[in-house]
């Protein structure tokens, strides 16, 4: 990959809720960086709903928080809702994540997930574990990580 070229990436539901309840990890250096501009984070609003649910449910976050991180994830990523549907994996919440990278072109997908780290890539998109991000892109923020 070029340098100039800005990376994409889609982040499975689970990267999500560890950045948000773990913080310090891996998937929350992940999401400052996506705050910062590090690289552009890609979202849909299948993926929003799905972090949403498993935070309400299994959880129990606080709705109003809920709401606060969806409107920041909303303000920092490029929502789509795809057009095409993919029925690749048995759990349909990572068919939405795999639909959403493939829309957007991104270049990786950084997921905790088995059934997509499995895959280890689709249509030359990447899938990784947040451990291994800083691996594939070391220049993405110079000592941060």
């Amino acid at each position: 990959m070029k340098p100039e070229t800005i990376v994409k990436a889609v982040l499975d539901t689970n990267i999500y809720i560890s950045a948000f309840l773990f913080p310090g990890g891996p998937p929350a250096e992940i999401y400052l960086l996506a705050v910062r501009r590090k690289f552009q984070l890609c979202s849909s609003p299948a993926i929003m709903a799905e972090v949403a649910n498993k935070l309400r449910v299994k959880f129990q976050v606080d709705e109003c928080d809920i709401v606060d991180l969806l409107k920041q994830i909303a303000r920092i990523a490029a929502i789509i809702k795809p057009k095409n549907k993919i029925n690749l994996l048995t759990d349909e919440p990572d068919n939405r994540v795999l639909e959403c990278a493939v829309e957007l072109k991104a270049n990786l997908i950084v997921s905790g997930d088995h059934h997509l780290l499995n895959l280890k890539e689709l249509q030359k998109i990447r899938i990784i574990r947040a451990a291994d991000f800083r691996h594939i892109f070391p220049g993405i923020d110079q000592g941060y990580f």
